[in-house]
């Protein structure tokens, strides 16, 4: 369960497995796209830090920027990509791979010392 896993797999993906990027994605896979300051309090991040993080998930393709005005005022709107939702669900699917795998192994050593 590696980035070098196969197309279509589950695996740990560099790209959101950070704290900050994978908050903001995971709130984005909730919606079908939301005003960058409604993503930024949701995720308690700066406006500078999801600048940064948006900037880069839009370069690797999970997330669109879209900007427009509402009245005078200019606004952000930020949603993610078809590739941005499916590299989520392979991203959480090896997480939680790697988490029942830990706890069949926790319990196989339990289950050897005697214990249960």
């Amino acid at each position: 369960m590696t980035a070098a896993s196969a197309p279509g797999e589950p695996a740990i993906d560099a790209a959101i497995n950070h704290p900050t990027r994978l908050a903001v994605v995971a709130f984005l896979s909730a919606c079908d796209e939301a005003e960058f300051a409604t993503v930024r309090g949701s995720c308690q991040v700066s406006d500078s830090m999801l600048s940064k993080v948006a900037s880069a998930l839009e370069g690797i393709g999970y997330l669109a920027i879209r900007k427009g005005y509402v009245g005078k005022r200019p606004r952000t709107w930020l949603s993610l990509t078809p590739a941005g939702r499916q590299a989520l669900a392979l991203h959480v699917a090896a997480l939680q791979g790697i988490a029942a795998t830990a706890r069949r192994a926790g319990a196989a050593a339990d289950a050897e010392t005697g214990r249960s």
